[in-house]
């Protein structure tokens, strides 16, 4: 009996595992050289991300700081864009609206691209050896989750937050992953219950959701007049790309 009870303890579960990672400073808690890692920040980096290979660009080349973002642009014929708490970085080109990117713009372009969330734990997935890395967000949800059952591989969805607090856009991304793909997954994960709930309260309109709970991000990027932009952010497959990261950049697949 007791050689039995060990061998069903030690047995790998018949389905891949899902977890929710609400903060980059919460992803030393995961396996995550066991995981395709899902970035996601809805407002606005995996948003623009989507947006910018949907309508042709080349490729995206993520970085974390702005110097870095200058320094390869100088050296590659390339777009530099990225921001810094909601607005246009100083000394790069464009930032991160979604809008700055149509196909007349940016098709066949390489995009250099820093932000404020995004890219940081973009960097932390791969410093911890990540098996995969994609972006995800509204734009690109159904490509997104049409590829993590595909793969049938242990998945963490990485919200890139607010400067490691926990944020209700990205956690609703997670939410709405959860919805389509929960039974291809074992998900035995507070966090992903949590986005779940909270997804399934907002999915009659995300946008009234974020508003009536006074989300910080809402408001921060309502301040600069950006509503449309969240707007955009919020809704399902207007860019409907599937990201993955390879060799240093992002790349439509």
């Amino acid at each position: 009996m007791e050689s039995r009870f060990k061998l069903i303890l030690n047995m790998e579960p018949s389905q891949p595992q899902l977890f929710t990672c609400l903060s980059p400073s919460l992803l030393n808690l995961y396996e995550v050289d066991k995981s395709i890692v899902v970035i996601i920040d809805v407002l606005r980096a995996t948003s623009t991300i989507a947006t910018a290979l949907h309508n042709g660009a080349k490729a995206i080349i993520p970085v974390d700081s702005v110097a870095e973002c200058i320094r390869i642009g100088k050296q590659i014929d390339s777009i530099t864009a990225g921001e810094r708490d909601g607005k246009i970085a100083e000394g790069l080109d464009y930032g991160n609206s979604p809008f700055e990117y149509p196909r007349e713009f940016i098709e066949g372009k390489t995009l250099v691209l820093t932000t404020t969330n995004g890219t940081r734990l973009l960097q932390l997935a791969l410093d911890k050896n990540a098996k995969g890395i994609v972006t995800g967000s509204f734009p690109n949800l159904s490509a997104v989750c049409n590829y993590l059952v595909k793969q049938n591989q242990n998945i963490i969805l990485g919200c890139a937050a607010w400067k490691n607090r926990v944020n209700i856009e990205d956690m609703l991304f997670a939410g709405a992953v959860i919805d389509r793909i929960n039974k291809h997954f074992l998900i035995n994960c507070d966090s992903s219950q949590i986005a779940l709930t909270m997804y399934n309260s907002a999915k009659p309109n995300l946008f009234d959701f974020m508003k009536s709970k006074n989300a910080s991000h809402y408001q921060r990027l309502s301040g600069f007049g950006l509503q449309k932009d969240i707007q955009y952010c919020l809704t399902e497959d207007i860019a409907n790309t599937l990201i993955v990261y390879e060799d240093g950049k992002l790349l439509a697949k």
